[in-house]
């Protein structure tokens, strides 16, 4: 079951912002807490149904938010913080001073795709305490070529235009947005940004996932996490590109629930 979607006030060190929230799945108040943190693109509502799935399964408490600038939530002001270190600010800033604001105290469960598997990471890796175990889809631990290529051709035409029809659907300011994400992985600056040497101090227990057609990064990704991490598990999806879990949710599910099911003595898939 799902709640409508709210609104609260968020005040960090990067600045304040009004974030769009929603919470799903069940809620009773002794379950944990599944957080899930959006791509690059990404908000609330284009998770589409996946989340509010997984957290019957587990069963677990969800809670979905768009980053500033992302949804309906609005751009960080004074500053969007969206130098080379824009994922860091979301990762020690934003998403702690989140959960501050609805007294989520105790550790949470995180499931991330793509930037937001990163933003996990590294969360998990600088507030070990926080953090109770997490599911890293398509994470970006380094910059590929690959990934700057694909990122590239989303400013050319027509696709470019495409891709902001389809983003109006979902975000407030779409070029912006777009501009913003798209300008910072481009930068030149960015191609020397690295979390290889932060994950080493993920100790918490993982779920890394890749697709093997993924249009934005490699095996290598994994390759690097489950090399530098204690508690990885890891899963390469066949025929799978930069969505798992919306063209290959079913096979998703399934290995995060037996991951939960195997770490959470309290938590039993149905």
């Amino acid at each position: 079951m799902s709640q409508a979607v709210q609104a609260l006030d968020l005040v960090c060190a990067a600045g304040q912002a009004r974030i769009e929230y929603q919470w799903v799945g069940p809620q009773q108040a002794h379950l944990p807490v599944m957080v899930f943190l959006h791509e690059g693109l990404g908000s609330v509502s284009m998770w589409r149904d996946f989340p509010a799935q997984l957290c019957e399964a587990a069963p677990c408490r969800g809670l979905l938010y768009s980053r500033p600038g992302y949804g309906q939530s609005q751009a960080l002001v004074p500053s969007d913080s969206w130098g080379p270190d824009f994922m860091h600010t979301q990762a020690l800033q934003v998403l702690p001073a989140l959960l501050d604001a609805l007294q989520l105290h105790q550790p949470v469960l995180l499931f991330g795709h793509s930037d937001g598997a990163s933003i996990a990471l590294l969360l998990a890796a600088h507030a070990p305490q926080r953090v109770r175990a997490l599911v890293a889809v398509a994470p970006h631990v380094f910059v590929e070529d690959k990934t700057v290529a694909g990122i590239a051709r989303l400013q050319t035409e027509p696709l470019r235009t495409q891709l902001l029809a389809s983003l109006a659907r979902h975000h407030a300011h779409p070029t912006q947005l777009l501009d913003q994400w798209s300008g910072a992985w481009l930068a030149p600056e960015f191609r020397a940004w690295s979390i290889t040497e932060t994950i080493a101090n993920v100790r918490c227990p993982l779920l890394a996932v890749q697709g093997s057609d993924d249009e934005y990064g490699t095996m290598a990704q994994l390759d690097d996490l489950v090399q530098r991490t204690e508690a990885t598990e890891w899963m390469e999806i066949d025929n799978c590109g930069h969505w798992p879990h919306r063209d290959h949710a079913p096979q998703l599910l399934a290995r995060a629930c037996a991951f939960l099911q195997r770490l959470q003595g309290d938590m039993t898939c149905n």
